[in-house]
């Protein structure tokens, strides 16, 4: 099957352009992603209770993100590996890339769906997950776990769509889901009475739609990344690559997910309120990380695309155009943040306790987004021309390993909330300042070019 030209090609026209346009449709998916959760909480918050809240919101929140996450790292370096295939014009390799990416997905969706399960109990107690809602919290992590291999499914579906350039697909499918899903939950909540239960359940019957049409459509496609059942299956060289990459991202995510168990385990100790404060302000911050997470995608997907067509100076200025609209963005969602933010968590809770703990958490790291987006923009770019090794250890030893010693060093002697929080900022400046010297100062480029000529 060929490769024909379409209008999903990253390596031609203005960049600021195609930038933006290629961006926003993974923006609003990403923002509909975070109103999947957000929905969530807002009906269990109203409708069943703080505690409910805390439980949907908190530790299980946390532990989702790590053992997800991983395999969403792992499943990143399709994007990657197809992505420069595409660029070069490579039908072979992209179709031997996705059908090795399913395999993937089906084996570790299927591996983690059983081991999650079984681990639940442990996993919650191990973050001291208050006692008085651990059994809303078991029976909603175990729901959820159902749901692995659909999710990882529409995940790596949608990122062989965007490695090719197509990013307003996912969001159609993404919309329709995230609507699905905020009906069951109402259905299974309101109507059904089925509390945490109920919200758990409606998230997996939406992932699981999601996953269909995404794979439906690349089952349908007649371009190279066309996916055929009988053709799923594991390609060595494409499975190296995509590990080469995966691996170090699945890592980087999950480490990144461990440091952030820890200091729920923290935010755990101070009390429930506490725990659903901290809860609501992960909904509102959500919306940050949503665009910050955006822009990784598109450029992880620019720089790819043109790293395989070998336009090194386009993919420059296309990161370069990248951290001047991502800075502009974070700037102006830190102010709507702070000024709008307190209203906001009346949508989920009546609870003044615990909105004025919201508001007084926000304030300790939503000023300081800005910092951040060096670190989201320069990983996801060195990540698409196919170093990810560096920004591995830069993210374990910068964020994720000065935080750990944050809580275990400092929180002891600054038990409050303006402790904990205190280690975001911090460790946001000292591995931002690795990335801007190493993108710019490092060899990264020719490394990657000698690797990719070696690998043919």
């Amino acid at each position: 099957m060929e490769l024909t030209e379409n209008k999903y090609d990253l390596t031609q026209g203005v960049i600021w352009k195609k930038l933006l346009s290629f961006f926003f449709p993974i923006a609003v998916g990403m923002l509909f992603e975070q109103l999947y959760n957000a929905v969530d909480a807002v009906v269990v918050g109203q409708f069943v209770g703080t505690d409910a809240l805390a439980a949907v919101g908190g530790s299980p929140a946390v532990i989702l993100n790590l053992v997800i996450g991983f395999f969403a790292g792992l499943s990143s370096g399709a994007t990657v590996v197809i992505s420069q295939y595409y660029g070069a014009g490579d039908s072979d390799g992209i179709s031997k890339s996705v059908h090795t990416a399913v395999a993937f997905c089906l084996a570790a969706g299927a591996a983690l769906t059983v081991f999650g399960i079984l681990i639940t109990p442990w996993s919650l107690r191990i973050v001291h997950n208050p006692e008085d809602i651990m059994a809303y919290s078991v029976q909603y992590l175990k729901i959820y776990y159902v749901g692995t291999i659909p999710l990882l499914l529409f995940n790596i579906g949608s990122g062989i769509l965007r490695a090719v350039g197509d990013s307003k697909r996912p969001l159609y499918y993404l919309i329709f889901c995230c609507i699905l899903n905020i009906f069951l939950d109402l259905l299974f909540v309101i109507v059904f009475k089925m509390a945490v239960a109920g919200v758990a359940w409606a998230t997996v019957i939406a992932l699981t739609v999601s996953a269909v049409l995404i794979v439906l459509k690349l089952c349908r496609t007649e371009e190279a990344y066309k996916l055929c059942v009988r053709k799923i299956r594991f390609h060595g060289t494409q499975l190296r690559h995509m590990l080469h990459i995966g691996i170090p991202s699945g890592v980087q995510s999950a480490m990144y997910s461990v440091s952030n168990l820890i200091i729920q385990a923290a935010v755990n100790g101070l009390g429930t309120d506490m725990v659903a404060a901290w809860t609501l302000t992960g909904k509102l911050d959500g919306v940050f990380w949503a665009i910050s997470n955006s822009y990784g995608v598109a450029i992880t997907a620019f720089v790819g695309q043109n790293f395989g067509a070998k336009k090194y100076d386009r993919m420059k200025e296309s990161v370069r155009v990248c951290l001047g609209l991502a800075m502009g963005t974070a700037a102006v969602i830190s102010a709507l943040i702070l000024l709008f933010g307190r209203y906001c968590f009346r949508i989920f809770t009546s609870d003044m306790t615990v909105i004025n703990y919201a508001v007084q958490i926000l304030t300790y790291f939503v000023p300081y987004y800005i910092i951040w987006i060096f670190i989201e923009v320069l990983s996801n770019s060195l990540r698409g021309a196919g170093d990810a090794i560096r920004p591995m250890v830069a993210t374990i030893l910068g964020i994720c390993g000065i935080r750990i010693a944050w809580v275990y060093l400092v929180v002891p002697h600054w038990n409050n909330i303006t402790g904990i929080s205190t280690c975001y900022p911090v460790t946001w400046a000292v591995t931002a300042l690795f990335f801007i010297i190493y993108y710019w100062k490092g060899d990264w480029l020719d490394r990657c070019i000698t690797r990719a000529e070696e690998g043919k």
